[in-house]
Formats: C-alpha cells, sequence, structure tokens
C-alpha cells in the first residue's frame, strides 16, 4: 500500500474494512519503536494520533476491534520477551511457552480494546473535541486501570517513552500518567491538524501541541529537589551470573567468591550494591559466616553494602525476596509487588496443575509489608526490586526520607531481549519523578547510576562481569507528584472526559465553534 494511499484511508472518517483494521495494527506495532531500545520517541506521538483517526465517526464495535488490533501489535512486540522467560527459563516446551505467551498478549489487548470502545461510545462527533479531550483522557484513565487491576501491569506506558523528551517535564508534577496524559493531548492535537478543514483550525491544533510542549520544556527546568549533601561513590557489582547456574551446585560458594572478588577489586566507595537474589541462598544461612564480616569489613573502610537475598521467617514460615544490610542487626526490605506465576501462584488450588508443565522456582514466596526504606552509609534510601520498580505509587511511599532510590533486579530472566532495555526506562521515569538520584543493580545488566532529571550518569555492559562506580548526589525535598501521587493526573483526565461530554451535550455539531 503506498504512503498516499495510506494516509487517505486514516483521514477520512471510518477507514472500512481491512485497511484501517490492519493500520490500527500497525500504529500498535510503531508504538513499540517508542521505546527502549529503539527510543523513536516520536512514534509515541504518531502512533496514539493515527489510532485516534482510524477510531473517528466509528461503531463502538469497529473502535474496539481496532483498538484490539492496536493492542495485539503493542504487546505482541512490546512484551514478547515473556515467550523468552517461560520457555527458556519456564522449562516450558516452546508450544506450550507460545500459547501462554499468545495468551498474556490477547488478554492484555482487551485494554485498548475497551479505550476504543468506550471512545466511539462517548464521541461527541467532533474532531476538536474527542481528539483533544476524550480519547486522550480515556487513554491515561485505561493505562491507570491496567496499572493495577488484578495486581496491575503498568508496562509500555505512554508517559515512560518521555523521558527523554520536552514532555518529560510533566512527569515530576504528575509521573507517567501526567507525562503520558501530555502525549496523548499532543497526540490528539496531530490527529485534530489532520482532519481540520479550516485554516484557523489548524492553527489551533498547532497552537495547541506547541504549547503543551512548551509546558513540558519549562516545567523541566525547574529543580524540584536539592542536594543534601556531599556526593557518595556508589559501586555497582555485577556478577552476570547465568540464570542456568545461578541455583545449581557449587553456585553458592561460586556466587560468594565472585561478589566479594569484584567489591575487593572496586575502588573504596561509599556504598556498594549486589543486584536482586545475588547469592542464591537465604540470608540466615550466609549471615554468620560471609555477609556480616564482608558488610563490617566494607565499614571499616568508610562503605556500606546492600544486597538482595532471600529471607525466612522461622515464626511465620514465609519466604521472601528481599533486600538487607548486614549486620548484626540486619535491615531488612521484603518485596510488596510480586510477579504473578514467577513468585506467586494465583488460585493455587485451581491452578496447581500448571508446575507440571512449568518450572516456577519462586512460586511460594510471600509479599512483604511497610515502608520500602532502609539506612545504608548513612543516608534513608528508597528501595524497590526488579518489578516494583514499574509502580510509582510504591516508590515514593519511601519519601520524604529517602535521599536515594535503589532498585535491585535479575534480568537474567529475559535474556537478549528487548525487556532489560524498558526496564531500565521505567527505572529512569521513577528517578525523573521523585528528582532522586536511583542506583540499580542487575546481575547480567544493564546496570547504571540515573541522575535526579532521569539522565543515565553511568551504564554496565549488559552480559558482561563489571563493576560500575559513579557519584550520587543525595537529594531531599519533594516533587509535585511524590507528594500527590497519581491521583491529579487521574482527576485532571477526569475533568477532561467530563468537559468532553459536557461539551458534546450543549452544542449541536453545526453550532459548535471548533471542529472540522
Amino acid at each position: 500500500m503506498r504512503l498516499h494511499t495510506i494516509w487517505r484511508e486514516i483521514r477520512r472518517p471510518d477507514p472500512a474494512g481491512r485497511p484501517g483494521d490492519a493500520l490500527a495494527f500497525v500504529a500498535g506495532l510503531a508504538l513499540v519503536g517508542a521505546f527502549a531500545p529503539f527510543e523513536l520517541r516520536f512514534l509515541s506521538l504518531l502512533a496514539p494520533a493515527g489510532l485516534f483517526l482510524l477510531w473517528r465517526d466509528t461503531t463502538p464495535r469497529r473502535a474496539a476491534w481496532r483498538g484490539w488490533l492496536f493492542g495485539v501489535g503493542m504487546f505482541g512486540a512490546g512484551v514478547s520477551w515473556v515467550y523468552f522467560s517461560i520457555h527458556h527459563f519456564g522449562a516450558a516446551i516452546a508450544p506450550l511457552a507460545a500459547l501462554i505467551t499468545l495468551a498474556f498478549v490477547l488478554a492484555m489487548a482487551l485494554f485498548p480494546a475497551a479505550l476504543g470502545w468506550g471512545a466511539a461510545r462517548l464521541s461527541t462527533g467532533r474532531a476538536a473535541t474527542d481528539m483533544v479531550l476524550l480519547f486522550p483522557a480515556l487513554w491515561v484513565l485505561v493505562e491507570w486501570w491496567r496499572g493495577w487491576f488484578l495486581t496491575g501491569f503498568p508496562w509500555l506506558l505512554l508517559g515512560h517513552a518521555q523521558v527523554d523528551t520536552a514532555l518529560g517535564g510533566y512527569a515530576p508534577v504528575a509521573g507517567s500518567f501526567g507525562a503520558g496524559l501530555a502525549a496523548a493531548v499532543c497526540a490528539g492535537g496531530l490527529a485534530w491538524f489532520a482532519v481540520a478543514d479550516a485554516r484557523r483550525l489548524r492553527v489551533a491544533a498547532l497552537g495547541l501541541f506547541v504549547s503543551v510542549g512548551l509546558g513540558g520544556a519549562l516545567l523541566g527546568r525547574i529543580d524540584w529537589t536539592e542536594a543534601a549533601g556531599d556526593p557518595l561513590t556508589v559501586s555497582v557489582v555485577q556478577g552476570n551470573v547465568e540464570q542456568e547456574r545461578k541455583f545449581g551446585p557449587g553456585a553458592l560458594v561460586n556466587a560468594i567468591d565472585l561478589y566479594w572478588t569484584l567489591t575487593a577489586s572496586a575502588p573504596r566507595s561509599d556504598l556498594v550494591v549486589w543486584p536482586e537474589t545475588a547469592l542464591p541462598t537465604f540470608y540466615d544461612m550466609a549471615a554468620a559466616e560471609f555477609l556480616v564480616p564482608a558488610a563490617e569489613r566494607l565499614r571499616g573502610t568508610g562503605g556500606d553494602l546492600l544486597t538482595g537475598i532471600f529471607a525466612h521467617d522461622p515464626e511465620s514460615g514465609a519466604y521472601y525476596n528481599s533486600v538487607v544490610r548486614p549486620a548484626e542487626a540486619p535491615a531488612f526490605y521484603h518485596k510488596r509487588q510480586l510477579v504473578v506465576f514467577g513468585e506467586y501462584l494465583p488460585l493455587r488450588g485451581l491452578l496447581l496443575w500448571l508446575e507440571r508443565w512449568v518450572d516456577i522456582p519462586m512460586s511460594d514466596l510471600a509479599p512483604g509489608a511497610g515502608r520500602p526504606l532502609i539506612e545504608a552509609a548513612g543516608r534513608p534510601i528508597g528501595v524497590s526490586i526488579c518489578f516494583e520498580a514499574a509502580f510509582g505509587n510504591q516508590v515514593i511511599e519511601a519519601l520524604p526520607e529517602a535521599q536515594l532510590l535503589v532498585n535491585v533486579s535479575n534480568d537474567a530472566w529475559f535474556g537478549d531481549s528487548i525487556a532489560p532495555h524498558q526496564h531500565l526506562e521505567i527505572a529512569r521515569s521513577r528517578a525523573l519523578e521523585t528528582g532522586r538520584y536511583l542506583i540499580r543493580a542487575t546481575n547480567t545488566g544493564i546496570s547504571a547510576v540515573i541522575g535526579p532529571r532521569g539522565e543515565i550518569v553511568a551504564r554496565s555492559p549488559q552480559f558482561e562481569v563489571h563493576v560500575l562506580t559513579a557519584e550520587a548526589v543525595p537529594r531531599s525535598g519533594m516533587t509535585p507528584y511524590a507528594r500527590l501521587g497519581d491521583w491529579p493526573a487521574v482527576l485532571v483526565a477526569l475533568v477532561m472526559l467530563v468537559a468532553a461530554r459536557a461539551r458534546g451535550k450543549r452544542c449541536r455539531p453545526d453550532t459548535l465553534s471548533l471542529g472540522p
């Protein structure tokens, strides 16, 4: 299909039949290009704009179908790494792994399908109102819903793709959902510009686009937080232990030797961070003979240690995925947001048969409780483990006390896929939202030290044994997002939704002042 044909199909009302449906799928595929590792950020505006146009003057059924096709393209390409984890490390045979991945993608595509149905069902019939108010508001509300429904999957959020753009300036104010709302409004402005027939309407659409972008750029110049002391030297130890041998024979002895040798070879550091489950054992089994002496030795040179490890509560019998500051009186943080099917099995009585076909090695972990806060190197530190970095509303629970953020992960589960790059991008969003340095320690990479504007200060090579050393400045103060969380973005989206509906009811199509 030639470009001018594609443009004609998108621009005219209700592109009929297969061409419009196919374009919705292509738009979903294209949106993945806006995220890491591709980082073609302009696609975060063009892809939603194309979908908005494809929803124009359609029936709810057709719009839901196109939303679902968009979701199949987006999630099919964007979370294809699920197959890698299930097949290679879950020991599921390829057909079963493919079937589980397909089921997951098709289920996740129901969210944009619901978005499409709502967009058509609530449409006012006016391009300006629908494109810049109704559709962007619904987009963010559905993303927010996806972020908590059935434990939540806040991956591939539109706001995460704004970390390097002018629209990223909205993240410290209203979080990733706020940045995503700004991006969706800009996308709506582009869509409105595409269908506007009058020059004044095209000027208005362009003015909206520029104004939202300029607002983000101006907000991005504000320092919401301030330095709270001298810079700390931090070292991130990346052991690069393959997942296949992480829990094999002799793995614990090898891990102890590896991590201490690398730590001893690092420059003198105020804080040393080891990744998630760096030692394949429980804390109590390694504390007395190794971890406490190693930590005390570090403290003798002015340093401190944080490491990921499993923990066991003998009183309750619960097992945890944890971060600990080893000491005679250790400080723990137990992971609260567990990965479904990865760290616990939901509806165990009904789904226990899955364990015959898929190896779920940590399926009996319990969720922790309490604030994600540990004191190390003389500083209060906000801690998150792996997937928890995707939940901005949980990360800010460590504030305002936390002067640094630490995220530990084991992205070896994802192999050489796009997931580790996406995970790093998500961590960058958390640093930008909170105005804090974030230290990210991973087993196989990508480890990084991230600055308070989401910039990468230093990063490790992937799939290499590496010690990453850089400076991180403790910071104090609260961004607006850290104070208020996701609610401002959600409330603004709701106000936009109500305004769109009120405008549609108040004005007949032939009397509206704005529209094509």
